[in-house]
């Protein structure tokens, strides 16, 4: 076992000899986690080595609180369909229920911390310079989060979390486990559908839609498949770039959502340059990008939900294994109704919808 994961590192830096390759990419080839790849550079010399990680304890919510010292930097959340990148600098850390919130302007994480199993610090050179990061992965070595140095990041403050939370075992290599596959739906007929109507009627707050699902035994795209129409549509999976697209055109603020098991990770404002390059629809703004697998959206979804504040409206899209891809929203605060021209804009896509259907 050993002998071959010293031979991962020399493995790595023959794809990348080969021209640039992502770190995600180089896994895969190599038929390897991403945190299989990076823990077998554990233990590299600084002097010595283009690429080397060192493993972090798990303490993790201290780990977040003290990345706002790193100042000005890029977090990095991503599903297998899914990249959200925002810069900023990570303010407003608390805890709760060992979920870690970083509530800043630009930076806005939920951290479900149960979920978080390693961490790296990884510092890598090439012809750019120096890339220092902070990633964390799951018990099967999949990237949870990562956070990277920008040019006016603080490095000597990158250098003594490196100093106060580097772990005893610094030895090269992971054990890995695999996540149980997720249990079937209930079958339909099973669910009181009718019960589920009324707690969907009776919702004051967009977050109580979890427990929805939890007290019916419900998954979430099949609440939407029994849901009334009067809250829920589907819609053409494509519909997100017309949505992205007209929300940059009119200046309507968004919420994007994208996350994994481990975290989400949130965009509110406006965006400004959508593109779509195929496969791949793209924001591309100065402190905001997302990268959207369009050819791997199995299911979109406008969905209503009643509010203390009125209805929300969502734009919800899926993979084939139904798993959330991103969720998209009206910017808006608690106690604020939704913004007028975000339902106009999806009212829209439902219109159209309805059209091409007739």
């Amino acid at each position: 076992m050993q002998e071959m994961i010293q031979t991962i590192p020399q493995a790595f830096a023959e794809l990348r000899s080969q021209g640039f390759i992502r770190q995600r990419e180089a896994a895969e080839r190599l038929h390897l986690s991403e945190g299989e790849l990076l823990a077998a550079h554990v233990g590299a010399k600084a002097l010595l080595s283009e690429f080397r990680a060192i493993r972090l304890r798990p303490e993790w919510h201290p780990l977040l609180v003290a990345v706002e010292h790193l100042g000005e930097v890029m977090a990095l959340t991503r599903n297998a369909s899914c990249v959200h990148e925002k810069i900023g600098i990570y303010r407003k850390a608390s805890l709760t229920d060992q979920v870690g919130v970083i509530s800043a302007d630009d930076i806005d994480l939920r951290a479900f911390y149960s979920k978080w199993a390693h961490g790296f610090a990884v510092i890598e050179t090439a012809q750019h310079g120096v890339q220092r990061s902070l990633q964390f992965f799951d018990i099967s070595g999949t990237a949870i989060h990562k956070i990277f140095l920008r040019e006016n990041s603080h490095t000597q403050a990158y250098d003594a979390m490196i100093e106060r939370f580097a772990d005893a075992s610094q030895q090269p290599g992971l054990y890995v486990e695999v996540i149980p596959v997720k249990s079937p739906e209930t079958a339909d007929e099973k669910i009181d559908v009718n019960a589920m109507h009324l707690a969907w009627d009776g919702l004051r707050d967009t977050h109580e839609f979890f427990f929805l699902l939890k007290t019916y035994g419900v998954s979430r795209v099949q609440a939407l498949r029994l849901a009334q129409p009067k809250y829920v549509q589907q819609v053409h999976c494509a519909d997100v770039l017309r949505v992205l697209t007209a929300a940059a055109a009119r200046e309507v603020p968004v919420m994007v959502f994208v996350g994994n098991l481990g975290m989400i990770q949130i965009h509110s404002g406006p965006i400004h340059q959508v593109s779509y390059t195929r496969p791949w629809l793209n924001v591309l703004d100065a402190s905001f990008n997302l990268h959207l697998r369009i050819d791997q959206i199995d299911t979109a979804w406008i969905v209503k939900k009643p509010t203390a504040d009125g209805l929300v409206t969502s734009f919800e899209i899926f993979d084939t294994q139904d798993e959330v891809i991103a969720m998209l929203f009206g910017l808006r605060q608690p106690g604020q109704p939704e913004l007028p021209a975000w339902r106009e804009l999806l009212l829209e896509i439902q219109e159209t919808q309805q059209a091409c259907a007739v």
